[in-house]
């Protein structure tokens, strides 16, 4: 532990309620302590106290919901509203009004004074502009006004967020337009003000997105455009108006101790620790995973979810996951964009909440190294507005020819553009977790399971005959049931695999907002159906018949297959076998972001997202700038705080346990004693600490001449080469730098060890 130091090196955790002065007491307590003894806020029976009512009374009640609009707007207008928010019609402006009005008496009634338009730039976080419903009502009093146009649209500063170019910083205007789609909801503050949020799309003054939202909503668009086709050829479209796609994100993420985050400066800039040996116990007994919940977390868990049951996010799983410290949170299938919606609030509110009981939520993907890193396997699926899944096989799939045509339009879709699904996915987090061993590969393959690979087989040779079926598993013990078994088993290697009825993409890094993976999966499927839709038309001509049809889906599915099946993948994605296969096949392998990213900006990527009017050409290129400038920042802020950390923390530490070691010396040689063992440890460790110096100075030298490769700190210049720069010495150089320092951890004396370690960060209690 860090004795008297207080872990106070680096800033410490003073100003945050810890550390300063608190000689032995341990850090464990001081969490304790600050949040307040999180026992006390339990019942007899181990429910919250603030537990209040049963969760099915207060699903949805911070939420503007269908429900509530029934209740409170004129019958026509909720028809209209309706008709926009389940049909996709265009949205009626002359409904504003009486939808503000009605909104307003809600928020009021429920304790709110200001509304905001929440809206997702390009941070990858959310951002909201807070206005008063006050205004005087010219007699010396005051009143509450909310009128449609305030609904509808904002103004809210555009100059200061992300535009990849699209804004030069002079220009400032930019718009907040209402999202309907998406219900407005209630941000409560503990103790503080209650807020109306209204979801809304962020564009520029001259219509650019600006934001995550817009082309999310404009690929939804366009994929159920296409979709329709397919539906209007097989005869299934009767009483549908709409395919929309779905979505459900599980969100894995760590826990520690308050104080600890407090005390370590990387996990305060940097959201993960850049330095850090390994401990004696890891994840090797594998006895956290599915394990029993400590009780503080799972009281966390609870208020967790309750305050998003209030904001109407049908959260349904919760559990520890691999790696100590780690743990899971996954909701219902909802609609995309309200999903999506809903994935920035599970965000918020695991961070919110996690301080009242003395926790820090950390959502970086690889906050510690050695152990399994966070993802956000986002489930994906296509679904008509009638309810109908369209990715469901049914018990006889190999007749279901409408499932194969969407089926095969995906896996095209994947061997087509793996390069740019790989991209939607790169960052400077989520590099430090693809292709270890708990994480998909940064090869984009598609697991599809035994019977639909045999289906696939079948429609290459051109007849289908039989669907495999999973029959029934007996367990042995007549005490124990007949278990269903599925037609396949799952595959935890595949970075997107077939789980039953949907797709899940599991490549997706933690802190990433899955809006951005979403827009790409549906623009690129959309023009695969595009292309199938499009081919089988022209084939049955005029006069179609079901004859007709099935020759060409028959015909135009064995092509694809031939040509696509490459992409498809169903064993170990971890092994280097596998990664000498995928080269063979001629499959991607974008290691990390400086590879991945280029794709954005390239002839392929501009044209699709350009044809189906999700991304203008302009808009496209704009992300790829902003991408790849948030890694250049990202990583040197690391190297940065990596130089400070081993300057005022590290080297001091290792001076002071260097002079310990040789007045051990001096004084075992002045007393006349054998100093020989003291001696070679005074050595070994004198040459540890010049390698770590030099180590440093190879860093500090390597992030000063960042600059040489155009992207410099101050944001101008090429971000490219400043990219590849990163890339070819900044990053080696941190992993030396560490390498050496975490070695000097294992022989430093632990009471001047200047942060928490691993030892003691990763169990909690």
């Amino acid at each position: 532990m860090a004795g008297s130091n207080g872990y106070n090196g680096f800033g410490g955790f003073n100003g945050n309620g810890f550390g300063a002065g608190t000689g032995l007491r341990s850090i464990r307590e001081q969490a304790v302590a600050a949040a307040g003894d999180w026992s006390s806020k339990m019942n007899g029976n181990g429910t919250m106290q603030t537990a209040g009512k049963r969760v099915d009374m207060i699903f949805g009640a911070d939420v503007f919901s269908e429900r509530v609009m029934r209740q409170r707007l004129p019958k026509d207008v909720f028809k209209r509203l309706m008709e926009t928010i389940k049909r996709g019609a265009r949205l009626d402006q002359l409904l504003a009004d009486t939808v503000a009005a009605a909104m307003k008496d809600w928020a009021i009634e429920n304790g709110a004074t200001h509304y905001t338009h929440w809206f997702q730039p390009l941070t990858g976080l959310t951002a909201e502009k807070h206005d008063s419903m006050v205004v005087p009502d010219g007699h010396g009093g005051m009143l509450f006004e909310f009128s449609g146009s305030a609904l509808v649209q904002g103004e809210p500063d555009a100059s200061s967020f992300p535009s990849g170019g699209l804004r030069a910083t002079f220009e400032a205007r930019g718009y907040t337009a209402w999202d309907p789609t998406s219900p407005a909801f209630l941000n409560r503050c503990e103790n503080g003000p209650v807020t109306l949020c209204i979801p809304t799309a962020f564009v520029s003054w001259n219509g650019q997105a600006l934001d995550k939202k817009t082309p999310l909503i404009r690929s939804i668009d366009a994929l159920s455009e296409q979709a329709m086709r397919i539906l209007r050829l097989f005869g299934t479209d009767k009483g549908v108006s709409r395919v929309n796609t779905t979505l459900g994100a599980e969100q894995e993420y760590f826990l520690i101790d308050r104080s600890f985050y407090y005390a370590r400066p990387d996990l305060m800039v940097c959201d993960r620790t850049l330095f850090g040996a390994r401990p004696p116990k890891g994840q090797q007994l594998e006895d956290h995973y599915f394990g029993s919940i400590p009780a503080r977390v799972l009281a966390y868990m609870d208020e967790t979810e309750r305050e998003l049951y209030r904001l109407g996010v049908p959260v349904k799983t919760r559990h520890n996951e691999v790696a100590p410290g780690q743990f899971e949170i996954a909701p219902i299938f909802e609609q995309a964009n309200v999903a999506c919606d809903h994935q920035m609030l599970v965000m918020e509110t695991l961070k919110r909440v996690a301080s009242r009981y003395g926790l820090q939520c950390i959502l970086h993907e690889k906050p510690f190294a050695g152990i399994n890193g966070s993802g956000k396997h986002n489930n994906w699926s296509m679904s008509t507005d009638t309810g109908v899944n369209l990715l469901d096989p049914q018990d006889e799939t190999h007749t279901n020819s409408q499932f194969l045509v969407f089926l095969c339009a995906v896996i095209r879709a994947v061997d087509l553009n793996a390069d740019i699904l790989r991209a939607s996915i790169a960052s400077a987090s989520n590099d430090h977790r693809l292709g270890a061993n708990e994480a998909p590969p940064a090869i984009i393959s598609i697991f599809l399971g035994e019977m639909l690979t045999d289906i696939i087989e079948q429609v290459e040779k051109g007849k289908t005959t039989h669907t495999i079926k999973g029959g029934k598993l007996d367990l042995g013990a007549r005490t124990l049931p007949m278990l269903p078994r599925d037609s396949g088993d799952r595959n935890r290697t595949s970075p997107f695999a077939f789980t039953g009825n949907k797709f899940e993409f599991r490549a997706v890094g933690s802190s990433q907002t899955s809006a951005w993976p979403q827009t790409v999966l549906n623009t690129i499927v959309c023009e695969s159906v595009d292309h199938i839709a499009t081919h089988l038309e022209r084939a049955v001509g005029k006069a179609p018949t079901d004859a007709k049809l099935q020759v060409a889906v028959s015909a135009l599915l064995r092509q694809i297959i031939k040509d696509h099946k490459r992409v498809v993948f169903n064993g170990d994605g971890y092994t280097e076998a596998w990664h000498a296969e995928a080269a063979k096949r001629g499959l991607p392998n974008m290691k990390d972001t400086v590879d991945a990213l280029p794709t954005l900006k390239g002839k392929k990527a501009i044209a699709v997202f350009k044809k189906y009017k999700v991304l203008s050409e302009p808009e496209t290129t704009s992300r790829a700038h902003i991408f790849i400038e948030k890694f250049c920042k990202q990583v040197s802020i690391e190297g940065e705080t990596m130089v400070q950390m081993a300057r005022t923390q590290v080297l001091p530490a290792a001076i002071r346990h260097q002079k310990m070691l040789a007045e051990t010396v001096a004084a075992s040689a002045a007393a006349g004693t054998d100093c020989d063992v003291a001696r070679e440890e005074l050595d070994r460790y004198a040459e540890m600490a010049r390698e770590m110096r030099e180590k440093l100075e190879t860093l500090e030298h390597a992030l000063e001449h960042s600059d040489a490769g155009g992207g410099g700190h101050g944001g101008g210049g090429d971000p490219w080469a400043h990219a590849r720069h990163i890339k070819a010495k900044v990053r080696p150089a941190m992993d030396a730098l560490r390498h050496i320092v975490d070695e000097l951890e294992g022989v430093t004396s632990a009471d001047l060890w200047p942060m928490p370690t691993y030892r003691e960060m990763l169990f909690i209690k």
